[in-house]
């Protein structure tokens, strides 16, 4: 399997791995991601590898619950850190790294459903199978059902507002982040996140009751 010290360093950096990598010893892990980018950028391939360390398991959960499909996920998500690092170059740290990779991420995902029109939605797209250490196993199923349940909620959602409360939920992405990464003005990015939460809340909650009527019968 092609390293990913080694897709970095490649001239055309045509795909970029979701594998774990470990930070590089000596690396700080407190070091920001807008100096790592600028470290990068002058050739240390190591602070890249600390950079997609940080963000790649966040950054492939907004786009699987985003598209709701596996494949979808994983083409944007190597898309989007192949552009990454072919614009190293040209990086200049007007914002903050996150808000960075987030908005290429969003603008490939959305230049993809262009590009494919019969992208579609599938069944089970849970990002998380692994179970923690010394979970029980109504613990796991618990887990699982709550993902299920907060999955379908998200299906329920129109696309602007589901994108916000992704930005938010999985980017940690801030009102403004919001606003920035999808072109909308402030005013708007908050009333998309705050439909959607309350959105979210009652699909839970009608989720719950129905779970419950089912587990009493």
């Amino acid at each position: 399997m092609t390293t990913l010290t080694t897709i970095a360093s490649s001239r055309d950096a045509s795909l970029c791995r979701r594998d774990k990598v470990a930070y590089a010893r000596g690396m700080s892990k407190q070091l920001e991601d807008s100096a790592l980018m600028l470290r990068y950028r002058d050739g240390d391939i190591a602070a890249f590898e600390t950079l997609y360390r940080r963000h790649n398991d966040s950054l492939y959960r907004y786009l699987l619950r985003l598209s709701a499909n596996r494949q979808t996920a994983e083409d944007v998500f190597q898309d989007a850190w192949s552009k990454i690092i072919k614009a190293r170059q040209n990086y200049r740290p007007t914002a903050k790294f996150s808000t960075y990779l987030f908005r290429v991420a969003h603008n490939c995902f959305i230049d993809y459903v262009r590009r494919n029109k019969r992208h579609g939605r599938e069944t089970n797209t849970d990002p998380d199978l692994s179970p923690d250490q010394g979970e029980a196993p109504e613990q796991l199923a618990e887990r699982h059902l709550a993902r299920k349940q907060l999955d379908n909620a998200l299906n329920t959602l129109p696309d602007e507002q589901r994108d916000a409360f992704l930005l938010h939920e999985e980017g940690g992405l801030s009102i403004d982040d919001i606003g920035f990464v999808t072109g909308a003005n402030r005013e708007t990015a908050k009333s998309r996140l705050r439909y959607a939460v309350a959105k979210l809340k009652s699909e839970m909650v009608k989720a719950n009751a129905t779970d419950k009527g089912i587990y009493d019968e």
